[in-house]
């Protein structure tokens, strides 16, 4: 079963990813994508706002069907939320399998469908004093329709 987490916390990689295959040999190998806030047009900060419950459950059943789908051996999905600086880890997804192309395409199934599905609400803050919210957006949809189009 995946482990899921939105925490405000910062987390750590290395140490989620010994977690993920502790005392298991049956681990052929670990995909991983690391997201982190970029400052792209002057952006300052980044506020991701969610609901507590139904965002946890949103990730669990989205990683329930990574699960579904690949032999996976182990499955980490770790998102954050509140304010965020430019260089501060957002989203963190893990996945291990027996072998590198179930991992792989999880780890992208997983991230895809995050980038889609999941139940944040993100505020960017501008170098400016100016605030918008980000819109969802066309190339992340077409992206996630290669999983199920």
């Amino acid at each position: 079963m995946a482990r899921v987490l939105v925490q405000r916390e910062v987390f750590d990689l290395g140490a989620e990813s010994a977690l993920l295959c502790e005392g298991r040999t049956d681990v052929g190998g670990i995909a991983s994508f690391l997201g982190i806030c970029r400052a792209d047009d002057g952006l300052a900060a980044m506020t991701l706002e969610h609901y507590p419950g139904m965002t946890e459950r949103a990730l669990a059943a989205i990683a329930a069907q990574a699960e579904a789908r690949w032999p996976l051996t182990g499955c980490t999905v770790i998102h954050r939320h509140g304010r965020m600086l430019p260089g501060d880890p957002i989203v963190l997804v893990l996945t291990a399998s027996r072998h590198r192309i179930a991992a792989l395409e999880s780890c992208a199934f997983l991230i895809d469908w995050l980038k889609t599905r999941a139940p944040f609400w993100k505020a960017e803050e501008f170098a400016d004093g100016t605030t918008r919210w980000v819109e969802a957006k066309a190339e992340d949809d077409a992206a996630a329709l290669r999983w199920c189009p």
